[in-house]
């Protein structure tokens, strides 16, 4: 399954499309008001299934995830020179990046590949493609890659 990540050209708080690969809306993200990154995470319904909300005053760069308004993990950056490294607190998963930060792979705990990210370059707004092996960890990838790109957003 694939899922097409679009962030809105004009908008004054983090906002994403999410698109299946048919152009089918999956999920709307909307950021929020809040001492750090706060974003919601919205069916097409308009119901709120997921958050993901940034931890504040931490030495290195952390994100809580939220299923409803359940705490199912955290997602950290690791300190690395080169390749950036993001430790996972959920289902024994982690996070591999290429030095250009550019495109990511979710692994599972052994070793198993998840989901693939990859970042379009081309594009006016931050655009990914979110290559998920299971249609039940889409969400859970989605949220991972909005963390990523909120830590990216706060260095830039």
């Amino acid at each position: 399954m694939k899922l097409l990540f679009k962030q809105r050209m004009f908008s004054w708080l983090d906002s994403y499309d999410i698109y299946y690969e048919d152009g089918s809306v999956a999920y709307t993200v909307k950021g929020q008001l809040a001492w750090g990154h706060c974003l919601k995470i919205f069916d097409p319904q308009g119901y709120e299934v997921g958050t993901v909300k940034e931890r504040v005053l931490t030495w290195m760069p952390k994100f809580e995830i939220y299923l409803g308004g359940q705490y199912i993990g955290s997602i950290s950056k690791e300190f690395t020179f080169f390749k950036p490294k993001y430790n996972i607190d959920f289902n024994g998963w982690h996070i591999d990046g290429s030095w250009t930060e550019w495109d990511y792979t979710i692994l599972g705990p052994m070793g198993d590949v998840l989901a693939v990210i990859s970042k379009e370059i081309w594009n006016w707004t931050d655009t990914y493609t979110i290559d998920v092996m299971s249609p039940d960890d889409g969400l859970y990838a989605l949220m991972f890659v909005l963390a990523i790109d909120a830590e990216k957003c706060s260095r830039d």
